[in-house]
């Protein structure tokens, strides 16, 4: 017996292919209970009832048909399926014993089946939302773009809205601990996942009025710090918070990623007032997707929900900015008498003392924080200490969620500067 293309060699290499699963009706009579079948040998009947018997019990052989290689190659994927007739699968299956080419498609075909029963978890992969807009902008590209340094905010609080859109009605008011570094401490404030989404609604209200974007807390309001703006939010509803939360701050967060990308060039300078400090916009949004990612996790936490942290890029800009802020808090902490005197001024844009922040992981990089001046360059020939810690770890530090004594897996050199820099950075956490 010879293959397809008449080499012998092919009978020997050709797989051997299980026969298809039968179908119920193939099978004899189902609806039999087996517990009633006799365990013991039947009485003799009459000769004409016994040959009656025999005749049916046996099944009849299938009408093979004659059929075309081409034939028999269109019908594997039918065969795979269980999908042909008795006659047809015997046709394909005896084919398949002669024929090398269509027993290798056969396995590939049955193998492809057999993925088509595998149970499948139902989370959507996290980077769908990514790679599907990623496709739709480069077959067509958006006539009005979202600039770059909006796109932290813009994926954060989708990755939220995800979220909030997964729970269910109870888990809006399941228990949240909001926590961050005040006085030297770790200060904890107990809300619900609700109260959260009204904090991030009421803070964001900081960036939308400095676009002339209405305040969600309403016309007229002094100028607050983010907790006073959180609790005179909190002290105006009528009842506690709830869902009902959930759709004017998706609207808020919509209506400002539209009025900056529309804004044009220069936008980015614009100055946000945080009563305490100010941070131009680019600055502003950075720290805002920062913020909502902390409080999605909270809020993940608090519902049992798994929440990865933001992307290897969008977790180095939120980086860059806590270390590009490190200079002044440290600064300010001095003049309150928290942190060592400086050691070495230098005049503005010189190089001067410095500590040197190593992050590892996704987002990680290599930062040199002046120790002595704000308007101090960090310098790695001034390097005096050295400081290496996991990304998120570091963010969990900038965010209050831990101590400065629990966050540094290493460290070398001055202690002193070590000391001042962690709680520096632990600083600039807030409600």
């Amino acid at each position: 017996m010879t293959g397809a293309n008449g080499d012998a060699d092919d009978v020997a290499r050709a797989p051997w292919i299980p026969g298809p699963r039968r179908s119920a009706d193939d099978h004899a009579d189902l609806t039999a209970d087996p517990t009633t079948a006799p365990t013991t040998a039947p009485e003799a009947v009459p000769e004409f009832v016994a040959e009656s018997v025999a005749e049916d019990d046996v099944p009849d052989e299938p009408d093979v048909p004659q059929l075309t290689h081409r034939v028999l190659k269109s019908l594997l994927g039918a065969w795979a399926l269980s999908a042909c007739s008795a006659g047809e699968t015997r046709a394909v299956e005896d084919h398949l014993t002669e024929c090398a080419p269509c027993a290798e498609e056969a396995l590939r075909l049955r193998d492809a089946v057999a993925l088509l029963h595998e149970d499948r978890d139902l989370d959507l992969d996290p980077l769908l939302r990514s790679r599907v807009l990623e496709n739709c902008l480069g077959r067509r590209p958006a006539r009005v773009p979202v600039p770059e340094w909006v796109t932290p905010y813009d994926a954060e609080t989708a990755r939220l809205d995800a979220l909030l859109r997964d729970i269910g009605e109870s888990e809006w008011h399941a228990p949240v601990r909001l926590k961050w570094y005040e006085d030297e401490r770790v200060t904890r404030r107990k809300t619900t996942v609700a109260g959260v989404i009204g904090h991030l609604l009421a803070v964001d209200g900081l960036v939308t009025s400095a676009l002339g974007i209405k305040d969600p807390l309403g016309a007229g309001v002094p100028e607050l710090s983010p907790t006073e703006r959180t609790e005179a939010f909190w002290s105006a509803l009528d009842r506690p918070p709830n869902r009902a939360l959930r759709g004017p701050w998706r609207d808020q967060t919509h209506t400002l990623i539209r009025t900056v990308s529309f804004a044009g060039r220069g936008v980015g300078d614009l100055t946000v007032t945080y009563k305490d400090f100010a941070l131009p916009l680019r600055d502003s949004l950075l720290e805002r997707a920062f913020e909502c990612w902390v409080h999605a996790d909270d809020i993940a936490n608090a519902v049992a929900y798994p929440y990865a942290p933001p992307s290897g890029a969008h977790l180095h800009g939120m980086i860059d900015l806590a270390a590009r802020l490190l200079p002044a808090a440290l600064a300010g902490r001095r003049r309150s008498g928290l942190a060592a005197p400086a050691r070495h001024l230098v005049a503005a844009g010189a190089p001067g003392r410095s500590l040197h922040l190593e992050v590892e992981g996704a987002g990680g990089g290599h930062w040199y924080i002046a120790l002595d001046s704000p308007a101090a360059v960090g310098s790695p020939d001034l390097a005096v200490a050295q400081v290496a810690m996991d990304g998120v770890e570091f963010c969990q530090l900038v965010a209050g969620h831990i101590s400065p004594e629990e966050a540094a897996a290493g460290q070398d050199g001055d202690r002193e500067a070590i000391r001042d820099v962690l709680s520096a950075a632990a600083s600039l956490s807030r409600l």
